[in-house]
């Protein structure tokens, strides 16, 4: 169940953020990515407050159950600091997979 609510939420074109609101780092990984101009629907934030079976499940297919959780098409490429990281390379990343305008 909590397998296909993710998969659900993650597709080919877009960024899915899993994130609890009360997290300072989620809401700068949400800052962040609104700086770039998403297509409709290709940036995508799931409140997960209060899932744990969530972040179970990310513990187990990521290796990390922390929040923020970031993927760009249908890969995980962890959390905030692995995104601040990416920064320069972001515009790039999200071209390839067509979420930009």
């Amino acid at each position: 169940m909590v397998d296909s609510f993710v998969k659900s939420k993650i597709r080919d074109d877009k960024v899915t953020l899993f994130i609890k609101g009360s997290c300072p780092y989620c809401r700068n990984a949400v800052a962040m990515l609104k700086k770039f101009n998403f297509l409709p629907g290709c940036l995508e934030v799931v409140d997960i407050t209060g899932m744990e079976d969530v972040q179970d499940y990310f513990q187990r297919t990521t290796g990390q159950r922390t929040v923020p959780r970031v993927f760009i098409g249908r890969t995980c490429i962890g959390g905030f600091s692995d995104l601040q990281n990416l920064y320069q390379q972001l515009p790039r990343m999200l071209r390839q997979i067509g979420a930009l305008l």
